[in-house]
């Protein structure tokens, strides 16, 4: 199969989460969940893109806990770039430094960037000769997106499915039973070759985890 499109994986935080940058021929780059906050880091994926003559153009969330927040001032400081997500994400986003505080006792300082615009599910997302569809996959948070990418059959998943598991719902604003329906009618209709990538851990398939994934 001959894909249009170009991924880079980065693992960043210390939670290990997976931050994408996307590109077409074009050159005009999505950067996805950019959860980095530590500036090696960021130069590192600023170095990348400058090196591959990437024009980023969009700053895409998944949804918007802590751990795929935290490198969107980079975005904003270095491109100019504010968030895309889904609107019943602005909470869980509103919250994030008390969570960051809460969570590792830090008073590391947290900017929120302002939200763009929000997404809405089956919006098409453009950028260079690439549209990505929004697949709105709530419960793992309330407002969970997906991003595909139909002709090079391609899913950002979040953090909603992960090579054999699916996200915790016990956060606030979780619900497993909304999270199980979504991945069922809305990720497994898909083609098995879709491949997945996650928020955390290796890419997969559809067709591997409807066989093999023990939630589904």
């Amino acid at each position: 199969m001959n894909r249009t499109l170009n991924i880079k994986r980065f693992v960043v935080n210390p939670l290990g989460e997976n931050c994408y940058l996307v590109w077409d021929d074009s050159l005009e780059c999505a950067i996805i969940d950019c959860g980095t906050w530590d500036t090696a880091k960021e130069e590192k994926i600023a170095q990348f893109i400058e090196e591959s003559h990437l024009q980023p153009r969009l700053a895409l969330q998944t949804h918007m806990h802590f751990d795929h927040v935290m490198g969107l001032p980079f975005l904003y400081r270095r491109y100019g770039l504010k968030p895309l997500c889904h609107r019943l994400e602005q909470a869980i986003y509103d919250d994030a430094p008390d969570m960051v505080h809460s969570l590792f006792q830090s008073d590391m300082p947290v900017t929120l960037v302002p939200v763009q615009r929000y997404l809405e599910d089956e919006e098409e997302v453009p950028f260079g000769q690439t549209t990505l569809r929004v697949i709105h996959t709530p419960g793992h948070t309330p407002g969970g997106l997906m991003f595909y990418h139909s002709a090079d059959k391609v899913l950002f998943s979040g953090d909603t499915l992960f090579m054999g598991s699916v996200g915790r719902a016990d956060f606030p604003g979780g619900d497993i039973e909304q999270e199980m329906h979504a991945i069922r009618t809305r990720v497994m209709v898909l083609p098995d070759d879709v491949v997945v990538y996650p928020g955390h851990g290796p890419s997969t398939t559809v067709g591997d985890e409807r066989r093999t994934n023990p939630y589904l």
